[in-house]
């Protein structure tokens, strides 16, 4: 039994191993993200991180002791001038490992294995967040002095805004109590023509009942002298 062995075999002998984990080393440096299995790539992040540590310091015991594991001029070059600079200001976790569902097949597990500073994408990601703003009980001085400051002129435009509206309005309103005064005897007139006619209206009733009082004492007289005649 295999209790207390962290160290995954991959199936494969000793030598087996370090030439595949030297191989996917090299391409993982030199291509700066591969696709092979969740096990393969769980393996190979103990094998490259420890050498990318060392891709950070340029002395010749490092360049050695890196190309004996990977065995690639190439690889161990561009760990020392791209790779080393690039991740010289972090202490650690140099790779990603993502995810992305099982192979056709034989239902292994997959993954993508990445160096973390290489990936535009993840780059800066969370960082825009948009500001909480910060409630304060009380306003500062300048603040407070601004505020007065322009607070002031528009005060005064606006008591002069007022002052003009004023003036408008008494000009507007002067002109209609003239005209409402010069219209007066004019009404008075008109009421006067009414009444007059009213009385005359009243005079020319009397004398129609007049007229018909006296023609009914005509026709009277006029029936009594008849009656008086003799046969």
């Amino acid at each position: 039994m295999r209790h207390g062995k962290n160290v995954n075999h991959l199936g494969r002998t000793t030598p087996h191993r370090k030439a595949l984990m030297a191989n996917m080393a090299s391409s993982l440096i030199i291509h700066k993200r591969i696709r092979t299995t969740l096990a393969k790539a769980k393996a190979l992040r103990t094998y490259v991180e420890p050498l990318i540590t060392k891709g950070k310091d340029a002395t010749t015991h490092n360049q050695r002791t890196v190309f004996a594991y990977l065995k690639d001029k190439e690889a161990v070059k561009e760990l020392f001038t791209v790779v080393g600079s690039k991740v010289a200001s972090r202490p650690g976790g140099y790779t990603r490992i993502l995810k992305f569902g099982n192979r056709m097949g034989d239902n292994a597990e997959m993954a993508f294995i990445e160096l973390v500073d290489f990936n535009e994408y993840f780059q800066g990601f969370g960082t825009d967040k948009k500001e909480t703003k910060k409630t304060r009980r009380g306003r500062s001085k300048t603040s407070a002095s601004t505020t007065r400051t322009t607070s002031a002129p528009i005060v005064e435009t606006l008591v002069v805004a007022r002052e003009e509206d004023a003036e408008v309005i008494e000009e507007s309103v002067a002109p209609v109590e003239d005209v409402a005064v010069e219209e007066m005897p004019a009404i008075e007139a008109s009421a006067e023509v009414q009444s007059e006619e009213v009385v005359t209206a009243e005079e020319v009733a009397t004398e129609i009942e007049k007229t018909e009082s006296s023609d009914a004492n005509a026709t009277e007289n006029q029936e009594g002298e008849e009656e008086n005649k003799p046969d």
